[in-house]
């Protein structure tokens, strides 16, 4: 029967010398202390990695140290764990490792795991009962409480069928890693292999990769294409998620690339030194960080110097749960949702661990109204998809985001997003203003309001205008322009603002004008009839009809607002029906002639040079009209479809 390869990683944990490596070796067959050091002391010092196969399925295994001097390293491992093997020796039982092996998975989110009672050989029937009991109760209250307790020994093989199905239960409990993310993969080793180049690897926490695919080396920043991929060992044309694997990338150099460095799809992430957090502080006494306390920072395969800040207080006490901020000594790439282990300098154990929920470009100002409500409504959204890119949208800066800004900020694949967006357009959780352009359905009912209270505000200044620009909303808005325009094609469909000349209004609204300006725009009005292709100026205006000059600038203002008047030069306005009369004049005569020479139109007007000219040049945007030179022609219509 062909196994199938399974995207879950198993690791070992717990104290050194309790036979981590030795049960690894018995299920796999894999030595996987393969340093020198580690055969010559007897002890593992570095990860260890072996495919495992159970019940037809082939799962990874990684195999950490258990020595207190190498805990940076275990958690380097447990980062990929998806599930646990908790190894307890019969004949020593519970022990410091133990106990902070078990701390550190618990704070970096591991929920499934079992519990390996190894060296069952060298110790009698009632001993070994006694390590069970005494192992069960410690177990109580954390996520292993209930998990079997296997005893098995690694020398004679006994226990171990019991052991092969209580981890088949474990993988199928396990389930499988999404794998529709942005690759990512924090890098536990490079080297390079003879004729082959550079050699990177390590478990992706995230997508999944295929060779010939582009990558990059953070916080490097240099490119390189997938030349072959290796996973458990054999050759493979696609990595995934939770598959222990080795790429080879040719022309990076090895030497350059260390532990806790990342390879990544470009585009997608930036190494940052602060972080914002929620971390949680394990029970111990005397146990108390001051705001810009320094802790070893350990997340994916990283382990920086790091300064921690409450974001609320001064101070953080033993078992507390906080909102801080963590500013590492040298930038760190890491994704919301990833967990993170937080270890003192001196003495060295660990205290805390938490989930990253965004790598920042800058320190949040704490002071900041709502940055703490914020910060918490960002964190409950992190560990879910499609919450955390509605989040995003939210609190996009511009009121409304663009696919490639979310795809970026929520590290979504860009051929993903769209179906989470609908989604939640579906879902009437956001909406869309445009191609690529969303808005939260709160936001967008709150800048909808902003939007008709602006109108409102210009009616009641200029009751007698037929409504406010486009460029006077944008203005007094202060929106970006594409969610402006979004907002109002929104808020016109809904019925609720009408646009009238290129001017924007409430439906409801009527241009009004007072009793004495009615009177004044009648005259006006009958000057501009009475005077078609000679109409008067704003003197001449206010002299016909005894009004202020101010008065009839701003009448005159008004008549264009409403299309009455149209701009057709510098100062010089016409009717409407007068520059249409015009319109009729120019095209019937080039109909008739063939052409007109500029020369000719004043003729034709009965005007002088003055307004003809200027007016003949505004026509000359009519679409039925081209210029050559100083002469008019009608364009050539377009051929229609001929007859059948």
């Amino acid at each position: 029967m062909p196994v199938e390869q399974v995207n879950i990683t198993l690791g070992t944990a717990g104290h050194i010398d309790h036979g981590k490596t030795a049960l690894v070796k018995c299920l796999t067959g894999c030595e996987t202390d393969r340093l020198k050091a580690e055969k010559e002391r007897g002890i593992s010092i570095d990860l260890g990695f072996a495919p495992c196969t159970i019940a037809e399925m082939q799962v990874g295994i990684v195999d950490v140290p258990g020595h207190e001097n190498f805990i940076k390293t275990m958690v380097a491992g447990a980062s990929g764990m998806d599930g646990v093997i908790l190894v307890v020796a019969a004949d020593d039982s519970v022990m410091p490792q133990t106990r902070e092996h078990l701390d550190i998975l618990t704070l970096l989110g591991v929920e499934h795991g079992l519990v390996a009672l190894t060296k069952i050989d060298r110790v009698e029937p009632d001993h070994l009962e006694m390590a069970r009991a005494e192992v069960e109760d410690y177990l109580q209250g954390t996520f292993l409480e209930g998990a079997p307790v296997l005893p098995v020994s690694s020398i004679t093989g006994e226990g171990f069928e019991g052991f092969y199905t209580a981890l088949e239960a474990l993988v199928r409990a396990v389930g499988p890693k999404r794998i529709d993310g942005v690759f990512r993969l924090p890098l536990d080793r490079a080297f390079s292999a003879k004729g082959y180049g550079t050699v990177v690897a390590g478990i992706p926490v995230s997508g999944r990769a295929r060779t010939g695919d582009e990558l990059v080396l953070l916080p490097q920043g240099q490119t390189g294409r997938i030349r072959q991929i290796e996973v458990y060992g054999q050759p493979s044309d696609a990595v995934i998620a939770g598959q222990c694997a080795a790429l080879n990338v040719r022309h990076w150099d090895p030497r350059a690339i260390r532990r806790g460095d990342t390879v990544a799809v470009p585009g997608y992430f930036v190494p940052r030194e602060w972080h914002a957090c929620t971390l949680r502080l394990l029970p111990h006494k005397k146990l108390t960080l001051k705001s810009g306390s320094q802790a070893k920072f350990h997340t994916g395969t990283s382990e920086v110097i790091a300064a921690v800040y409450p974001m609320q207080g001064n101070r953080m006490e033993p078992g507390g749960e906080y909102l801080v901020q963590v500013r590492t000594k040298t930038p760190v790439v890491a994704g919301p949702g990833d967990h993170f282990i937080l270890r003192t300098l001196s003495p060295v154990r660990t205290v805390g661990g938490g989930m990253i929920i965004e790598s920042l470009e800058r320190r949040l100002k704490r002071n900041r109204p709502n940055v703490c409500e914020d910060l918490q409504q960002q964190a409950d959204a992190a560990a879910d998809e499609g919450r955390f890119v509605e989040y995003c949208v939210r609190k996009a800066p511009s009121l409304a985001a663009g696919e490639a800004d979310l795809a970026v900020r929520a590290k979504v694949p860009r051929d993903r997003l769209p179906e989470i967006l609908a989604e939640l357009v579906e879902r009437k959780k956001i909406a869309a203003l445009g191609p690529s352009l969303y808005i939260h359905c709160d936001t967008a009912a709150e800048a909808s309001r902003r939007v008709l209270d602006l109108t409102a505000d210009f009616h009641r200044q200029k009751p007698e205008s037929p409504g406010i620009t486009s460029e006077q909303l944008q203005k007094a808005s202060r929106m970006d322009r594409s969610v402006l325009r979004g907002l109002v094609g929104r808020l016109k469909d809904e019925g609720r603002l009408v646009e009238r000349d290129g001017r924007l209004a409430a439906a409801e609204h009527r241009a009004t004008f007072s009793e004495q300006d009615a009177r004044y725009v009648e005259a006006i009005e009958s000057l501009f009839r009475e005077q078609e292709f000679h109409p008067p100026g704003t003197e001449e205006i206010s002299q016909q009809i005894g009004a202020p000059v101010a008065t009839v600038t701003r009448l005159l203002e008004i008549l264009r607002e409403h299309g009455r008047l149209v701009l057709a030069g510098e100062g010089l306005l016409f009717r409407r029906e007068a520059v249409d009369h015009a319109r009729t004049i120019l095209i019937d005569f080039i109909r008739k002639e063939g052409k007109l020479e500029s020369v000719r139109f004043k003729y034709l007007l009965d005007t002088s040079r003055k307004f003809a000219i200027p007016l003949l040049d505004y026509l000359d945007r009519d679409d039925a009209i081209r210029r050559v030179g100083n002469a008019r022609y009608l364009k050539t219509p377009p051929q229609g479809k001929a007859k059948a």
